[in-house]
């Protein structure tokens, strides 16, 4: 796989920081080690000195004075070593991805700690796409996505969505428009999707339709983006094979988040893919952000070391049963307020119902205005879209935070406001 090819030309000028690889060279050498090279504050002089935190279960994760100190310290752009090292195992025991096995020129699997999968993301872009460069992506996507990659220049192209996700028959149409054989600046390097419960619609694709676009994404030769942060949200077992588990070309770079599972604001993310690429986005964090918060990498570290996977994977399946509650809530209370006037599929991940309300054109008066003003919010469709104002019957409701009796009521006050509207 020729990478280079994929890269911006600002990522293809980044060069490694000498003081960044200094930092990761101490960090990996002998105490015995005597470095006057970093320029990292003596921890000495911080305030802070140990910390106990408890867990729910009464268990606690313990900062002792020589944790504390590393804890507050710089640490290296990959992410600290413990926790890169058993996510790597439980990626592959997930996934069992082919390119575990890959050399490194090759497109070996490698990983990187980011800030929320969000970082990750944007670095991904910032690596991948220049001015005039074409992406694909779902069509409605996450409006996080839009405003990481409209102001990059790019050109967008929609591709046709529905409950089973990205229609493979819609992408090959729309590739069909370039040659493969003759790439120019134009021809579409990467594509974007959220396989898993995605946001808005809470769609997922099907392993026949992962198959499908993979196949198309080794014929014309672009990479595929998998942002899968409602991943281990799957209302169903067994879990969906990734993009991941596919990639037999080292042509897949996927985010994950454990932000729906264990803490949103410690913000904590990963980037896996191919190591040439990985590589480069712990350039582009290097320049910026230099590393996710040792503070934050070491709790989670420390408590997922003392789960073990079996461990995890236990507090995962609690989280699910509680999100599928909750969406089982939504569905009765729309079924109750709205079957008469809106649709819905009932999504089998994540955390968001997508409603099309009928005889509506545009949601995003009756949402904005109307809906706030009888003390009931959603999101209007529009915003999920390239072209923001266009006209969108969708509103996304997310079932995540409310309770069933608040959802209920919600839904009864949006069946009000839509039939005035009518």
């Amino acid at each position: 796989m020729n990478y280079s090819r994929f890269l911006t030309a600002v990522s293809a000028a980044r060069k490694p920081s000498p003081i960044r690889i200094l930092t990761e060279l101490q960090q990996r050498s002998p105490p015995t080690l005597i470095s006057l090279a970093g320029g990292a504050p003596n921890p000495d002089t911080f305030p802070f000195h140990s910390a106990s935190i408890k867990m729910k279960n009464g268990e606690t994760i313990e900062f002792d004075g020589a944790m504390m100190k590393r804890a507050l310290q710089y640490s290296g752009s990959y992410g600290i070593p413990e926790l890169i090292s058993w996510m790597k195992e439980l990626q592959k025991r997930l996934h069992n991805p082919p390119t575990a096995s890959f050399s490194p020129e090759r497109g070996q699997m490698e990983m990187c700690v980011t800030t929320g999968s969000q970082e990750g993301l944007c670095k991904v872009f910032e690596m991948l796409v220049n001015p005039g460069d074409t992406v694909l992506l779902d069509a409605p996507t996450y409006s996080g996505t839009l405003a990481a990659l409209q102001p990059l220049g790019c050109n967008i192209v929609n591709v046709p969505s529905d409950q089973y996700g990205m229609i493979p028959d819609s992408l090959r149409d729309i590739l069909a428009q370039w040659d493969s054989h003759k790439p120019d600046s134009t021809t579409p390097k990467v594509l974007y999707t959220i396989p898993n419960g995605g946001n808005p619609t809470g769609a997922s694709m099907t392993l026949e339709r992962k198959q499908k676009v993979y196949e198309l994404a080794k014929k014309y030769d672009f990479l595929i983006i998998e942002d899968d942060p409602y991943y281990f949200l799957q209302f169903q077992k067994p879990w969906a094979s990734t993009f991941l588990s596919l990639d037999v070309d080292g042509r897949v770079i996927r985010t994950d988040s454990f932000s729906k599972i264990l803490s949103s604001g410690l913000r904590i993310g990963f980037v896996t893919g191919p190591k040439p690429l990985v590589d480069r986005v712990v350039l582009h964090i290097q320049a910026s952000t230099m590393h996710t918060s040792t503070l934050t990498q070491l709790m989670v570290s420390q408590l997922l070391h003392g789960w073990g996977q079996e461990g995890f994977l236990k507090h995962i399946d609690g989280v699910v049963e509680f999100y599928r509650a909750q969406r089982n809530a939504m569905l009765s209370s729309a079924d109750k307020w709205l079957k008469d006037v809106a649709e819905w599929h009932a999504p089998v991940a994540g955390m968001f119902l997508w409603i099309k309300l009928k005889g509506i054109k545009d949601t995003q008066q009756l949402i904005m205005e109307k809906a706030l003003e009888k003390e009931v919010l959603l999101v209007p469709g529009g915003v999920f879209n390239i072209h923001s104002s266009e006209p969108c019957p969708y509103v996304r409701a997310a079932f995540s935070l409310s309770t069933p009796q608040q959802i209920d009521e919600a839904f009864k006050r949006l069946s009000a406001l839509i039939k005035e509207a009518l």
